[in-house]
């Protein structure tokens, strides 16, 4: 019997492993099933686009008939249940796929840190309907505020997400000359945190521009439907800061599908334990992206980044075809290749291999980070797409 490989998840580690696997995989080898809840592979460091125009949604989602090869079968559902026993997924229509290997790379969700009324009253982006739902949020606000009584939104967390995100807010806020203003709260010192300090200036410099006012040094402590509350203590009352939309980036833990499945995790996170071959205490199954902690040596795991989830790709599906072949498995280090974050309209580069500027902006930053989304379009979907897509990233 021809052996059975099963993917699970549609965003950079599930997409890009699929294509890896049909390049590498010979003819009568395996066959491929792709379980994900979503037809479309979303391009997720671009999804803010979406709260400023959420036309955008055709540049930024592919479907997956254009990424997979017609001998691969598809199926759309959330999953369920992963028997590693018995070796079946489950999905939650019911619908049951044996496997041989499982690669799982469903990503993240975002985490709350048990911060109290958080979860239940702020948007978190992880998805195209979390941008498009954010957008009509602010719309409708927008459409009942004055000068004098304009939308507040305050943007939680200020790693890359929340500073792309209430970038987009504001150009949103300066298209349409809406009654807005944006606060980006971050808990520690200083915005996108534990980077080098040379970017963080570039990007503080870029967001003040973007006449965002920027709360650090403060963490949420409290939220309720119109109001969050940062700092406070035994001895201190927090402050209180008015919202109209909230909005929270501030971490990732492991999607809730994951907690049940017989592999070893992390047991704060729920993120698989993975070695660098991608491999997890079940020898047939696989765990990659946002869903792993990805051994990288010395005690560190690969970061939680689409760049790495690129690269990790690439090997992830290679190895899937090894492993249906009895061959051995190689193993993957991720390669810093730099950073790029966008400001609306403005980018910040930072660290880029083969640029002989440390941290720059301007028209080489926004290219850049264009040409990096159209690249990946490109590569998983066609060419023409990528081009097509160049414009809106």
């Amino acid at each position: 019997m021809t052996t059975q490989i099963v993917v699970v998840g549609s965003g950079y580690a599930g997409a890009g492993a699929v294509k890896a696997f049909e390049d590498e995989v010979g003819e009568g080898e395996a066959e491929l099933t792709w379980i994900s809840e979503h037809d479309y592979h979303l391009v997720l460091h671009e999804v803010h686009r979406a709260i400023r125009n959420p036309a955008v949604e055709d540049k930024i989602t592919i479907p997956v008939d254009e990424i997979k090869s017609p001998e691969s079968t598809f199926v759309q559902g959330r999953v369920v249940d992963v028997d590693v026993d018995d070796r079946v997924v489950e999905t939650d229509d019911g619908t049951t796929v044996d496997y041989d290997y499982l690669l799982l790379a469903v990503g993240s969700t975002t985490a709350f840190f048990g911060i109290e009324g958080l979860e239940e009253n702020a948007h978190q982006l992880k998805g195209l309907d979390d941008a498009k739902a954010i957008h009509e949020d602010i719309r409708s606000a927008a459409a009942e505020a004055t000068r004098s009584d304009p939308v507040e939104v305050i943007v939680g967390g200020a790693g890359l997400s929340g500073i792309q995100t209430a970038g987009e807010i504001a150009e949103y806020r300066d298209k349409h000359r809406a009654p807005i203003e944006v606060t980006l709260v971050e808990g520690l010192d200083e915005i996108f945190p534990n980077n080098d300090p040379q970017i963080q200036g570039a990007l503080r410099q870029r967001v003040e521009d973007a006449d965002i006012d920027i709360r650090t040094g403060d963490f949420i402590s409290k939220a309720d439907e119109d109001t969050v509350y940062l700092g406070g203590g035994e001895d201190e009352a927090p402050e209180e800061l008015d919202y109209d939309v909230l909005i929270w980036t501030g971490g990732i833990t492991g999607q809730p599908e994951i907690e049940d499945v017989d592999v070893e995790k992390d047991e704060r996170s729920h993120r698989v334990h993975a070695g660098s071959d991608f491999t997890t205490s079940d020898d047939r199954v696989f765990a990659i992206g946002d869903t792993a902690l990805v051994e990288q040596g010395d005690d560190d795991v690969a970061p939680p980044t689409a760049q790495a989830a690129w690269q990790a790709a690439e090997v992830a599906g290679e190895n899937l075809a090894r492993a249906a072949r009895g061959a051995p498995l190689k193993s993957w280090t991720h390669e810093d290749k730099g950073t790029v974050i966008s400001v609306g309209e403005e980018a910040v580069a930072h660290d880029v291999m083969g640029m002989p500027i440390q941290t720059f902006g301007g028209t080489p930053a926004k290219l850049l980070k264009k040409a990096i989304a159209t690249r990946w379009i490109a590569k998983v979907s066609s060419a023409g797409r990528g081009v097509s897509a160049f414009g809106d990233m």
